[in-house]
């Protein structure tokens, strides 16, 4: 079933079962009842207006009792400690104001994205993740990590990458057969049991170690401002403190991977797409000018880059089939019976690319956001791509400005071409591919960054001395 799941295809094989047999599909996988959901009609239907029913997560043996990540707020099952940690999420990243006091650490960071790119431009993700969980264990914590391999980067990374590995329904025989949770971690073919305890023992040092470092900067009288040390400020509770440390927990775990995720997909469009990148340049060009690297204030004067955030997060969604949802209670909707603890499947890639909702939906677009001839943009790409009703990502505010900030920044300073696959074949529009998962990456490609003038050379080689 894990694997069922976790495979590219089987995005387009819903897609293609929505157009045989429609746009619900009721099916059993191994006695489990899962709804797949292929329109957005249907989506906004189940996930907002019966949100009451449909909000809960799926019970995760494996990565939730074993490993632990059910604590973390995308997997926490919905009730009132879920409500608890959205509302001290709110508090941070709940609106474009709040975000918008981390502006200096978004601007500082993506900066230093083009000096590392131009000392060596082979590891795009590597230096995406650099950047990104430097920003996150800043805004989380206030932890300012150092240029280049982190220890609590590498940690939390890696800690991130082994919930990607579990969080799959299915992935591992405890989540088929949850009575194997017992099998003792000794036992001749227990291996995935040794592998949970290490990966927990993971998990624990990844929201510990950064939560205990924001407190002895507090008590040292020198904690940059965080969300941990606002929230630590107010002196909670015992039980208040751990909701503290997970809910920081959440943040990177959150948000890291998959605003890396996005900011990929945006290198890899404008090396596949030129046209479109010299359209967002020419913006740029215009509103910033030659001289200087753009800056948070300039994001909100770039309409067409806003219009190509929007198109990335359509052409190659983050979570292309949503993170899961569970039925609360037994419910009856459009004639199916959908039990108690059926897995509500959201195909988010068939609604980003549903032609009755986006013309020409497999043309990388951004024109297509843009009022045109008096006629309204297309349907806006962030109500589906970061989830639906109560579960909807608590990081959206965030992800925004992240990304554009670094479009921002690399288009202002380089041409970005010549994409090819890891093996050395040049990537066209028809031969872009992506990687499986509940999070997609693109399948890993390299691709040139070259300086657009020399006073594009000298704007980053004056960031060579600056410490984000």
């Amino acid at each position: 079933m894990g694997y069922f799941l976790t495979a590219w295809h089987v995005v387009a094989a819903f897609a293609m079962w929505g157009e045989q047999y429609g746009d619900l599909i009721m099916l059993k996988l191994l006695g489990q009842p899962m709804l797949i959901v292929n329109s957005l009609a249907h989506a906004t239907e189940l996930l907002e207006k019966r949100s009451a029913l449909y909000s809960d997560r799926p019970h995760f043996t494996m990565a939730g009792e074993i490993v632990g990540w059910d604590q973390i707020l995308v997997l926490l099952r919905y009730g009132s400690q879920f409500r608890e940690y959205r509302r001290l999420m709110a508090r941070a990243l709940g609106s474009r104001k709040t975000v918008e006091t981390f502006a200096p650490v978004i601007e500082a960071q993506s900066a230093q994205l083009l000096v590392r790119l131009l000392r060596d431009a082979r590891d795009i993700p590597g230096h995406l993740r650099e950047m990104t969980g430097s920003v996150v264990l800043m805004i989380a914590y206030g932890y300012k990590a150092q240029e280049h391999d982190d220890p609590l980067i590498k940690m939390v990374q890696g800690a991130t990458d082994q919930a990607a590995e579990v969080v799959q329904p299915g992935a591992f025989l405890v989540d088929v057969f949850p009575f194997l949770r017992y099998v003792p971690s000794w036992m001749p073919g227990a291996g995935w049991k040794r592998k949970g305890e290490a990966y927990r023992a993971n998990m624990d040092r990844t929201s510990d170690v950064p939560h205990q470092y924001a407190k002895e900067q507090m008590a040292a009288g020198n904690a940059p401002p965080s969300f941990t040390s606002t929230m630590l400020a107010m002196s909670p509770s015992p039980e208040d403190e751990y909701r503290i440390k997970m809910s920081a927990a959440s943040i990177y775990t959150g948000g890291a991977d998959t605003t890396v995720s996005a900011e990929t997909s945006l290198i890899l469009a404008m090396s596949v797409y030129p046209a479109v990148q010299k359209r967002a340049q020419a913006e740029l060009d215009a509103v910033v000018g030659p001289d200087r690297l753009p800056t948070y204030a300039d994001l909100a004067q770039l309409p067409y880059f806003n219009a190509l955030y929007l198109e990335v997060l359509r052409w190659n969604p983050v979570v292309p089939l949503g993170v899961p949802h569970a039925v609360s209670s037994d419910d009856v909707y459009n004639g199916y019976y959908i039990p108690k603890g059926s897995i509500v499947m959201i195909n988010q890639w068939k609604m980003l690319h549903d032609p009755e909702t986006y013309a020409d939906p497999f043309t990388f677009n951004p024109d297509r956001f843009l009022p045109k001839d008096g006629s309204e943009p297309e349907y806006d790409p962030r109500k589906i791509a970061f989830g639906f009703g109560r579960r909807i990502c608590p990081g959206m505010y965030l992800a925004e400005p992240s990304v554009l900030m670094v479009a921002a920044m690399l288009l202002a300073v380089y041409d970005i071409a010549d994409p090819r696959t890891a093996a050395g074949v040049p990537i066209t529009p028809e031969t872009v591919e992506c990687t499986g998962g509940t999070i997609s990456h693109p399948a890993p490609f390299r691709c040139s960054f070259t300086p657009r003038s020399e006073k594009a050379r000298a704007l980053i080689l004056a960031l060579q001395d600056t410490k984000a």
